[in-house]
C-alpha cells in the first residue's frame, strides 16, 4: 500500500492547480460567453497556456504524465526509518567485532516470501525459450520472424527477440532446432528427452556506478581519466561511458546436487531428484542458488517488469535487487527495534508451546517445528511488516560483501559494503552476507541481528533469497 501521509494534488500540464477555464470554448455556456469581452478571453488563453505564448515564468516541462508507482505483486512496503543495527544478544562467534550502531534506511518494497521454486522456474523457462527463439531466428526458417525488424524489414542488430511470434512445435524445422537443446542420446536416462540445463545461460549487462563515480571527465581535454576493472579482473583505461558497462554470462539452473553435497552420510537423494521441478514443491523456497545466480535473476526480473511497463506507456521503476544487509535486518525487525526475533519476543515458542519458525529446535530433532527440511513459504505468521520466514526455512543472500568489521566503516545512511570479486581473488574476498538462518540452524542464527556468510559462487541446500525494490518518492 502507498504511504498515506501525502496527498496528490491534481495539476495541469504547466504544473499549476487545475482550476483554469477549459480551453475548449464550446463547453462554456453561451449566455456566459456574451458577458466575456475579447480582452478577457485573450487573458484566459495566456494564463491557461492554451496558446503557445511564453510568459517567461519557470513552470517546468509541460506534458509529463503523473506517475503512480505500481504496487508490486506479493511485495510488502517497508517505510523509511532508523533503527539500532547490531547484536541484541551476546555474539559468541564474533564477540570482538560486535557493536551496535544507529542507521537509517530509505523506503523500499520487499518480497513477502522467499523466492519459490515456481517463481524461479519462470526465469529458467524464459531463458530456455529465449535460446530456442534465438536459434530458430538464426536458422532463418521461412514464414517465421523471431527477430524484430525496423520499418524497412531489416533485422535489428544486436538481435531483439520477437515474443509475439508463435512457435509451431509440429513444424519439422522447429523440431530439428529443438532437438539441439536436448541432452545428447548418450547422456539420456531411459531415453527421456530433457533440456540440457548446461545450455541455460543468461547473458546480461549492468552499469557499475561505483566505478563510474571514481572516474573523472576532463572537460578541458574532452576525455575520461581513471581506470576500470571488469568481472574477469582485467584493468583498462576508461575510454568512454561504455567502459562502465559490465557483461556477465551465468548458468542459472539450480544446483540440485547440493542436497547431497552438503551432508555426509545422509540420504537426501529424493530431494536432489524432485525438489526443484516437481509441482508438489512449487511453493517451497528455491535453494541451490549461488549469489551470482540470484543477482542474475534480479536483473532479469527488472528487465521483465520494465519491458511490460514500457508497452503500457508507464515509466520504469527502480531495479529489483538483493537487499542490503541493513535493509534485511530493518525489515526483519518489523518496526520492533532491539527485538531479538521477527516476532518481537525473546523466545522461539508461543504461549501454546509451538515453535515460531522452521529451524533446528533441539539437538538432532528437526521435526518439532513441523518440518524436517524446508517447508512451504508463509507457513508461519508474518512479522509486523507482513514478511514471512524472516527467521528460518532458508537463509537468504544479501547484496553485501562480508567483512567482520563492516559496521565500523560503513555509512550510517543506507550502509553498503560492496565488492565485486574477481576470479583470481582469494576466497576471503568472495564472501557474501547471509541472514535469517535456515531449517538446519540452531536458534542463535534465527535472531534478526545474527550474520553469517557463504561464498558467492557456492550453492547450498539451505540458502535462498528474496528481492527488494527501492520506493520511488519520499516516505518517513
Amino acid at each position: 500500500m502507498r504511504p498515506s501521509c501525502y496527498r496528490d494534488i491534481k495539476r495541469n500540464e504547466a504544473g499549476k492547480p487545475d482550476m483554469r477555464v477549459p480551453c475548449d470554448l464550446k463547453k462554456i455556456n453561451s449566455s456566459h460567453m456574451k458577458k466575456v469581452t475579447l480582452l478577457a478571453l485573450a487573458s484566459i488563453f495566456v494564463v491557461t497556456g492554451c496558446s503557445s505564448y511564453e510568459s517567461g515564468e519557470l513552470t517546468g516541462v509541460p506534458g509529463r504524465k503523473k506517475f503512480y508507482e505500481p504496487e508490486p505483486f506479493e511485495m510488502a512496503f517497508i517505510p523509511a526509518g532508523s533503527f539500532t543495527q547490531g547484536p541484541s544478544d551476546q555474539d559468541p562467534l564474533r564477540a570482538m567485532n560486535s557493536l551496535s550502531k544507529t542507521v537509517t534506511v530509505e523506503a523500499f518494497w520487499m518480497d513477502q516470501t522467499e523466492i519459490t521454486n515456481n517463481k524461479y522456474r519462470q526465469f529458467t523457462y524464459w531463458v530456455r525459450d529465449s535460446i530456442l527463439r534465438t536459434r530458430l531466428g538464426e536458422e532463418g526458417i521461412e514464414g517465421y520472424e523471431f527477430f524484430r525488424t525496423d520499418d524497412e524489414g531489416n533485422i535489428l542488430e544486436p538481435y531483439v527477440l520477437n515474443w509475439e511470434e508463435e512457435i509451431d512445435y509440429d513444424d519439422e524445422n522447429v523440431l530439428a532446432v529443438l532437438e539441439t537443446m536436448y541432452y545428447p542420446p548418450e547422456e539420456r536416462f531411459n531415453a527421456n528427452k530433457q533440456i540440457d540445463t548446461r545450455l541455460l545461460n543468461y547473458s546480461y549487462f549492468w552499469v557499475d556506478y561505483k566505478q563510474a563515480a571514481k572516474a573523472r571527465y576532463n572537460y578541458k581535454e574532452q576525455k575520461y581519466e581513471g581506470q576500470v576493472t571488469d568481472l574477469e579482473g582485467n584493468t583498462t583505461d576508461v575510454v568512454n561511458r561504455s567502459s562502465f558497462i559490465m557483461h556477465h554470462n551465468v548458468n542459472i539452473y539450480p544446483d540440485t546436487l547440493a542436497w547431497i553435497r552438503d551432508f555426509t552420510y545422509s540420504f537426501n537423494e529424493p530431494w536432489a531428484t524432485l525438489y526443484f521441478w516437481h509441482p508438489g514443491y512449487d511453493d517451497y523456497p528455491v535453494v541451490g542458488i549461488s549469489w551470482v545466480q540470484a543477482r542474475a535473476f534480479s536483473v532479469w526480473r527488472t528487465n521483465f517488469m520494465n519491458d511490460h511497463l514500457r508497452q503500457q506507456g508507464i515509466a520504469d521503476v527502480h531495479n529489483y535487487r538483493l537487499p542490503l544487509e541493513t535493509e534485511w535486518e530493518y525489515a526483519a525487525r518489523g518496526g520492533l527495534d532491539l527485538s531479538m526475533y521477527p516476532w518481537g519476543g525473546p523466545y522461539t515458542r508461543n504461549y501454546e508451546g509451538c515453535f515460531l519458525a522452521n529451524f533446528k529446535p533441539l539437538r538432532g530433532n528437526y521435526i518439532d517445528d513441523g518440518a524436517v527440511y524446508t517447508i512451504k513459504v508463509a507457513s508461519f505468521e508474518p512479522n509486523e511488516y507482513g514478511l514471512f520466514d524472516m527467521s528460518g526455512n532458508v537463509a537468504e543472500w544479501t547484496s553485501c560483501a562480508y567483512h567482520p568489521s563492516s559496521y565500523v566503516f560503513t555509512h550510517d545512511l543506507n550502509p553498503d559494503y560492496e565488492y565485486n570479486a574477481r576470479p583470481e581473488d582469494p576466497p576471503v574476498l568472495k564472501r557474501k552476507v547471509i541472514r535469517g538462518g535456515s531449517w538446519k540452524d540452531i536458534a542463535y542464527f534465527m535472531q534478526t541481528s545474527s550474520r553469517d556468510y557463504e561464498y558467492q559462487d557456492s550453492t547450498k541446500s539451505f540458502v535462498g533469497f528474496r528481492n527488494v525494490r527501492t520506493y520511488i518518492g519520499v516516505n518517513n
